[in-house]
């Protein structure tokens, strides 16, 4: 990643507005958000967001997908991946143990929801269903 991506990246949330969209497409991954969810959600004008929305998809932090007449916007995980570990590159010269609790602290917080087909099937057994 080059300097000046991550640059265009953080200037990019460098906005209140866009780092609470960020944020809300982060809590909804991987399903993502159409713009005027987005915009009702945060109680912004649907211009003012398309302009907001329009700002992270330059800088790579979102991403969006049209579908009929609606545009479904999902946070680009790998993006903020490769800019934290750009900044955090070369950490500590050579001292782990100075970066650990910062590494540490980048572990996922909440555990992965069961997969949907799992849920089906449990609830069929608990109903005496057979499922396939």
């Amino acid at each position: 990643m080059e300097s000046e991506q991550v640059i265009l990246a953080l200037a990019a949330l460098a906005q209140s507005t866009r780092l609470d969209v960020f944020q809300l497409l982060v809590k909804h991954e991987p399903d993502g958000l159409a713009a005027g969810d987005i915009a009702r959600a945060l109680a912004v004008p649907q211009n003012t967001m398309s302009s907001h929305l329009a700002i992270l998809s330059r800088s790579g932090l979102v991403t969006a997908q049209r579908f009929g007449r609606s545009i479904v916007y999902r946070a680009e995980l790998a993006r903020v991946q490769e800019v934290v570990l750009f900044m955090l590159r070369d950490c500590c010269d050579g001292s782990p143990e100075i970066c650990a609790p910062v590494m540490e602290s980048l572990k996922p917080c909440c555990p992965p929801k069961p997969k949907r087909q799992a849920q089906d099937k449990a609830q069929g057994k608990a109903r005496g269903k057979a499922y396939v």
